[in-house]
């Protein structure tokens, strides 16, 4: 894909997460809190179901910016996050990225990516990420 690498310019990328997704990264990480994977233990909290680990939600930084925009040859060298609200299996969810710096000299950038349900409209997750890329910034 090649990028309009502009102060302005933004990428959005649709996404959902399945329960066998929650349960691989709770076996990768070690995280196995029973929020994530215990309908029982969920239905006492005041998400009533289960959610997806925070974490999880915002790999869907590192997927689309080192893979898809700017895409390949990212550096991360940063990144910030904020979790507004939870994200559950099954749902569909935009993640979109909006260039906010770039030092050309430097060759990096640093892109704002917002998390939002598809359904309700609402933020689930924010965050800056400061990423190097030569071929791009």
């Amino acid at each position: 894909m090649d990028i309009k690498a502009e102060v302005g310019a933004s990428f959005s990328h649709d996404f959902r997460f399945t329960q066998a997704d929650v349960e691989l990264f709770a076996q990768v990480t070690g995280d196995n809190n029973p929020l994530h994977l215990d309908p029982a233990f969920a239905a006492n909290t005041p998400f009533k179901t289960p959610i997806i680990h925070g974490m999880l939600g915002a790999s869907v930084f590192t997927k689309v910016l080192g893979t898809i925009y700017p895409g390949f040859g990212s550096v991360y060298l940063a990144q910030t996050l904020e979790f507004q609200r939870p994200m559950f299996v099954e749902t569909d969810y935009e993640v979109v990225f909006t260039i906010e710096t770039i030092d050309a000299l430097k060759h990096v950038a640093t892109i704002r990516g917002e998390i939002k349900n598809k359904e309700t409209g609402k933020r689930c997750t924010v965050g800056t990420a400061t990423l190097m890329n030569k071929e791009k910034f």
